[in-house]
């Protein structure tokens, strides 16, 4: 059960971010906040430590002979701790990543990210939260997936949500940018509280859930763990997998700065909470109201009209009925099944079904 400091520190969050912007919370150096997960040189700190460089390329990509020479010697030597070392680094794991040093359960998290350029099919850019690690069969997990594309195409973001491991129910939605990605750095950020989730882009929300008593533990609510990683996703993130990535083009950088950890840290052994209980948070909680405030309201709506090309929510190919937390809105109906009469307007699909697929806990994109 939660104690009273940490349902003051998510009430006070709210009022904060309701009427603030990242810029007004404190940025970590690297060392003070994360740490490497994979990628041993593809990962490099920059700028007094408060920018992070992670890279995909051959070397962290697929097999090569190099690596398979490698792999046939450890298999020949029957060390068996290198060799499932060396299967997860090089069959896992290519790219490179990193990750937070703390779980937290709730909060704001953000950084200010810039794509790589030029031709990116295949590559996914991740930063997400996540508790797989701990909890196997029924992790929780709050996504932004940045999906590379061929030339001349744009990224597409892609944002998910996944509670008390309820992968079969997908809840992707999918957009386009209203500016390039890989000419500077903008800021991607996610606040997760016990009822509400946004996702903001440049601090204009442009998704929002909110928990529902018949979503149950589909809503995301055991302690969470930073990610950031760059890998292959060849089979899937382009078009289905029609694109993959061509190393020629390699290396693909990701760059991530303004890291903002500002959530309740949990213990990791002792799972208790470790929440600021100041008195100014007393007074500032009693003006706070749930939700987006009607401004923010009005550009996340303004958002969602102009650049998103995918909601679960009107995908009749695969739910009869949307689930329970959708809230439909006819306007958003109408559009999407002008942009696909297929996917959104419950029309035959003539060429095999759209399906759900996972690598890593990440999910199928199949339109360019």
């Amino acid at each position: 059960m939660m104690d009273f400091n940490f349902r003051l520190f998510m009430v006070f969050l709210v009022f904060v971010l309701a009427s603030a912007t990242p810029r007004n919370l404190p940025t970590l150096s690297f060392d003070e906040g994360y740490s490497k997960l994979f990628g041993d040189d593809n990962l490099i700190i920059l700028r007094d430590g408060k920018t992070v460089h992670i890279s995909l390329d051959e070397k962290t990509g697929p097999f090569s002979f190099l690596a398979l020479f490698f792999f046939l010697l450890v298999l020949f030597l029957s060390v068996i701790a290198l060799l499932r070392g060396f299967l997860r680094r090089f069959s896992g794991y290519p790219g490179a990543g990193f990750v937070s040093q703390d779980l937290y359960l709730h909060g704001f998290f953000s950084a200010s990210i810039k794509l790589p350029a030029d031709y990116t099919a295949g590559v996914v850019v991740a930063f997400y939260m996540s508790n797989g690690d701990i909890f196997e069969r029924n992790h929780d997990e709050l996504d932004f997936e940045f999906l590379g594309n061929i030339r001349g195409k744009e990224w597409r973001i892609q944002t998910n949500v996944y509670g008390n491991g309820s992968t079969s129910v997908g809840r992707e939605e999918r957009y386009g940018l209203w500016f390039d990605p890989s000419e500077d750095f903008h800021q991607y950020s996610i606040l997760w509280t016990e009822n509400h989730i946004i996702f903001y882009v440049d601090n204009i929300p442009i998704r929002e859930v909110q928990r529902t008593e018949a979503m149950g533990g589909d809503f995301p609510s055991k302690p969470m763990t930073l990610y950031a990683t760059i890998w292959d996703g060849s089979n899937w993130a382009t078009n289905g997998g029609r694109y993959k990535v061509n190393y020629k083009y390699a290396p693909y950088i990701a760059e991530f700065s303004d890291l903002i950890l500002q959530g309740c840290a949990v213990d990791p052994i002792e799972q208790l909470t470790n929440c600021d209980s100041s008195g100014n948070n007393v007074l500032e909680a009693e003006k706070v109201t749930s939700g987006i405030a009607p401004d923010q309201r009005s550009k996340m709506e303004n958002f969602r009209k102009k650049h998103m090309t995918y909601s679960y929510c009107y995908d009749h190919s695969r739910y009869t009925s949307p689930p329970s937390e959708c809230v439909i809105d006819q306007h958003e109906a109408e559009r999407l099944r002008r942009f696909d009469p297929v996917t959104f307007g419950g029309g035959r699909r003539h060429h095999g079904k759209r399906h759900h697929q996972k690598h890593a806990s990440r999910t199928e994109a199949t339109t360019i």
